[in-house]
């Protein structure tokens, strides 16, 4: 199997989450310029203005970069589209069924990794002729599965054998690249470590409570609903888990409460009133550093590690 750095070609087996209002063009510019894999988040976006934000990046880095389609939101074609216009080359996606759109996305020669909960489901993605697939373990911030990256990245990796296999979920370091590697993943997917990035477009705020919060700082809500999400405790919290407990709200219903607050969060500073996501890996995190920085030291703590491990070698 070619390495993923070959097939993408980028310089580190790393992509950046497709997160809701934080990977935006300067994020995902910045990642990519670093010699990572930028995604672009476009739930939410109409598709010039998708285009727009594919421009945007262009102007930031002449490296590789891709963007997400969350199916469920309705206009998945269209998204499509104008990113196929625009030349995307690398596609990830969510929140629905991504089969009806490979055909579509290969015809351009273009590279589709799903986003998948499931090594079931990952081994589904392959059999149907994806190019890779991401198993994002419950660790993770924001919507989730129930498996947990350890068992998922294992198990999706013993039985999906001819594509890349990337873990995601709780990882921040080179210690989780590491980890990452001996479960049979040919890269990782990080998120929380880049929401505390400079480049990320949102308000300090956001970041800082990110910096100041621990291994338990978050609690999943929105099972009921089959939406689950992993947020941080505050008054929007207990909102949102009174609405999954009402049987009159269905996962639309909560959908329409929490992404808005979302954006209001990362855009307007407010971590007590609104929702605010990231994973259980938040702990390790101490302070706001460039994403080039980030990327580096993570992959210089890893080969560490692994001239480190050699002493456990009998």
């Amino acid at each position: 199997m070619m390495k993923l750095t070959e097939l993408l070609g980028i310089e580190y087996p790393i992509f950046c989450g497709a997160m809701g209002g934080v990977s935006r063009p300067e994020l995902v510019g910045a990642v990519s310029e670093a010699g990572g894999m930028g995604i672009l988040a476009t739930a939410g976006s109409k598709p010039e203005q998708v285009r727009a934000d594919i421009r945007q990046i262009r102007e930031l880095t002449d490296k590789p970069f891709g963007a997400n389609v969350a199916i469920m939101t309705g206009n998945a074609d269209a998204l499509i589209d104008v990113m196929l216009e625009e030349g995307i080359k690398f596609f990830t996606t969510g929140a629905g069924d991504p089969l009806p759109y490979f055909d579509k996305i290969h015809a351009a020669r273009a590279k589709v990794f799903p986003v998948v909960p499931s090594a079931r489901v990952a081994k589904k993605m392959e059999d149907n002729g994806a190019d890779g697939v991401v198993v994002e373990g419950m660790e993770a911030g924001g919507h989730i599965g129930t498996a947990t990256t350890m068992t998922l990245t294992r198990q999706a990796a013993a039985i999906v054998t001819t594509i890349p296999v990337i873990a995601a979920g709780g990882i921040a370091d080179g210690h989780g690249i590491v980890a990452a590697y001996a479960l049979g993943a040919a890269g990782v997917q990080v998120g929380t470590a880049f929401v505390a990035s400079i480049e990320a477009p949102i308000h300090d705020n956001y970041k800082q409570a990110l910096v100041d919060a621990n291994d338990t700082a978050t609690v999943v809500s929105g099972s009921k609903t089959r939406g689950p999400m992993r947020m941080t405790k505050n008054a929007a919290t207990i909102k949102h888990v009174e609405l999954d407990e009402d049987p009159s709200v269905d996962l639309d219903a909560l959908e329409a409460y929490t992404i808005p607050s979302l954006v209001r969060a990362a855009r307007d500073g407010d971590t007590t009133n609104e929702i605010v996501t990231f994973g259980q890996i938040a702990g390790l995190i101490t302070e706001v550093r460039p994403v080039k920085e980030i990327i580096e030291t993570m992959f210089a703590e890893a080969n560490d590690v692994i001239e480190s491990l050699a002493a456990f070698r009998r």
